[in-house]
């Protein structure tokens, strides 16, 4: 199927990649269907691209990437509402923010999907260990990558 987009063009997404969040993500509760694309094969950051907004793209990451010790307590009635079986099957991602010149990440609220199903839902953590800007890297500024380059 076609995805438009306006960071990519047309793309071609097969129907088995589109990811449902039933309820949307926090902030767009009506758009419900996106579909991950990967940069590059060693790729530590993805596009969690709307398939109904063309405009809509998220920065996601592997949060494990950044904080080995970074789990998501997933309930019972979580588990049933994302269809998984076992938890082998949720892959946890976290939307990534640029602040100044540092990376953050929404730990406070991972994604977590099916990755059978392909059903998705963005999660709330109570625990206040984690915050919604926990600090990935440090980047470099445009004017310092073209000293550089």
């Amino acid at each position: 199927m076609e995805v438009r987009t306006t960071r990519f063009g047309v793309i071609d997404i097969a129907e088995d990649r589109v990811i449902t969040f039933p309820q949307g993500i926090l902030g767009f509760p009506g758009l419900t269907r996106y579909c991950l694309l990967q940069p590059g094969d060693d790729a530590c950051f993805f596009w969690l691209q709307s398939m109904d907004d063309p405009n809509l793209a998220f920065v996601v990451t592997d949060p494990a990437f950044f904080e080995k010790d970074y789990s998501v307590p997933i309930r019972q009635e979580q588990m049933e509402s994302l269809g998984l079986s076992s938890l082998e099957d949720a892959q946890v991602f976290i939307i990534v923010n640029k602040i100044d010149d540092q990376l953050t990440g929404n730990f406070q609220g991972p994604l977590v999907i099916n990755t059978v199903s392909k059903t998705a839902e963005q999660m709330v953590l109570a625990e206040k260990r984690w915050t919604t800007r926990q600090t990935l890297m440090r980047v470099a500024s445009g004017a310092q990558q073209s000293a550089s380059a």
